[in-house]
């Protein structure tokens, strides 16, 4: 699958406005795209950030939405968004082991790499990072996000609740410092959201 990352930051007082007008009409626009395969929405209440993640069965489908999405998405993010970063990506492994629920946690890594790495990123994550994720309480959802051209990408691990997301961080940290060395990238970003939806799916 490919998708479509929406980075948002502005006055956190009027983040609820911007999360109404996503889960409704941004929903709905998005819902009739061919090709659509699900989104999140993401939330850090006290800084105010907001990140959205939009599903896609094709490359194609990802960028015939984009014209009509470009288009409403200020309307949509308004009064809130004060600045606002697209980004498109492959995603090269998605490892659901439940379905994550709104109030969860979401922690994402951006992460550099040589181009010519990716392949081994990908295999990697897939064969040594994942099956140690899943060893951690609550977790609900492992993604991996890459540029190929840009060697840029996004992991993303979705937990059921917060208290599992805070509880995790020692031991994500010692799987994350592992697989970034075996993998050959560079963390060179963390973060931490609130679920508000996820209902992304693989066919």
């Amino acid at each position: 699958m490919f998708v479509r990352t929406v980075y948002a930051t502005g006055d956190p007082a009027g983040l609820d406005t911007a999360i109404r007008a996503l889960n409704s009409e941004g929903h709905d626009l998005l819902e009739e795209r061919p090709g659509y395969r699900g989104a999140g929405v993401f939330v850090d209440r006290d800084l105010g950030k907001l990140l959205t993640v939009s599903w896609w069965e094709s490359e194609e489908a990802r960028h015939n939405s984009d014209e009509v999405m470009r288009e409403r998405r200020p309307a949509l993010l308004e009064p809130f968004a004060g600045t606002v970063a697209v980004e498109n990506y492959e995603a090269a492994v998605f490892h659901t082991i439940q379905r994550p629920t709104a109030g969860g946690g979401l922690r994402i890594a951006r992460v550099e790499f040589d181009p010519a790495d990716t392949d081994l990123f990908a295999d990697t994550f897939h064969a040594s990072v994942v099956p140690r994720l899943e060893t951690l309480p609550g977790l609900a959802r492992a993604a991996l996000f890459v540029d190929r051209d840009r060697g840029r990408g996004l992991v993303g691990t979705l937990f059921t609740d917060r208290a599992c997301l805070a509880a995790s961080r020692a031991a994500h940290a010692a799987i994350r410092h592992e697989g970034a060395a075996k993998a050959h990238v560079a963390v060179v970003g963390l973060e931490e959201f609130e679920v508000v939806h996820a209902d992304a799916h693989a066919g």
